[in-house]
């Protein structure tokens, strides 16, 4: 009987072991953040009600599709993620998944999440979700050591989630589904020099070329993180123009964005890590409160 126990709690804590690595080969914390902005962009669209099993489906159909293509992701850069310290402790590069695995994995969960769109809502939201993978995982991951240009080529498929929601509701592409893209698109600028200065030694270990023309953490990029974030001041406006929210949300937007800015321009006064990481926190401040206003403002007038 002890014995029996004994192999039972060795299985069960193989299994455990195996979806952590799993979890984290999908990136399951940074999936789910994808998933909720296209829950956001479905719900939206004109028209759209609340019903807990779409929700599901867009759940279900967007992690996996996003954890496929953060799966892929790692099996390119799996040499590259054993130099850095950040990276070395993930499933690849310890060694406790193996290669032919994390495909199989890879594979099955793509194939089963655009399948998954297709089915509950329509194969021009399971179309953008795979274009989004393969931009992502064959265009973005491997030209990161090419040049910096990767964060604007990263940031097609990293605005894409709120725009998969609206298809996946409107099952078309219109000014209100492109106006709440283009926030997240010119959004992801700042955002991601933030955090390309805070690792900056580390992917320069790697070879990843992440900031503008490959330098070094310096007040130019700070500028350009300043000018971006400016930019999100009138087209924060668009969705309230093109009928996506109302003019509370507009306003609660504007105010979001003003903190935003200041947090940029505190890079520029500062230049330090310190600094960048409040702007990387203030990104994320952002993009919840805006997506949430934008939502709310719908909801209540409804």
């Amino acid at each position: 009987m002890i014995r029996e126990n004994s192999i039972k709690l060795s299985l069960s804590y193989a299994v455990a072991s195996k979806v952590k690595d799993y979890s984290q080969l999908m990136k399951f914390n940074l999936t789910f953040m994808v998933v909720f902005s296209s829950v956001v962009g479905y719900l939206l669209v004109p028209g759209v009600e609340f019903s807990l099993i779409k929700i599901v489906e867009l759940f279900a159909g967007g992690l996996l599709v996003s954890g496929s293509a953060n799966t892929i992701n790692q099996l390119i850069e799996v040499e590259t993620d054993k130099l850095m310290k950040r990276t070395a402790v993930r499933p690849l590069p310890s060694g406790r998944v193996s290669e032919t695995e994390a495909r199989v994995l890879a594979f099955m969960t793509a194939i089963s999440g655009v399948l998954i769109m297709a089915w509950a809502f329509n194969w021009l939201s399971a179309g953008l979700s795979l274009l989004s993978l393969v931009v992502y995982a064959f265009i973005y991951t491997p030209w990161k050591k090419w040049n910096s240009l990767a964060v604007l080529v990263g940031a097609v498929p990293g605005a894409m989630p709120l725009l998969i929601g609206w298809a996946a509701g409107a099952d078309k592409l219109d000014a209100g589904g492109w106006s709440l893209y283009a926030l997240q698109f010119v959004w992801q600028f700042p955002h991601f020099w933030a955090i390309a200065w805070i690792g900056h030694n580390d992917y320069k270990t790697a070879g990843f070329k992440l900031l503008p023309n490959g330098s070094e953490p310096n007040r130019m990029i700070a500028i350009q993180a300043v000018m971006y974030t400016f930019l999100l001041i009138p087209l924060g406006f668009l969705p309230y123009l093109f009928g996506v929210s109302g003019g509370i949300s507009a306003i609660i937007v504007l105010l979001a964005t003003f903190f935003f800015l200041y947090r940029a321009v505190n890079l520029y006064r500062k230049c330090d890590a310190p600094a960048a990481r409040k702007l990387m926190f203030g990104s994320y401040i952002y993009l919840t409160i805006m997506q949430l206003a934008l939502l709310a403002d719908k909801v209540h007038n409804i």
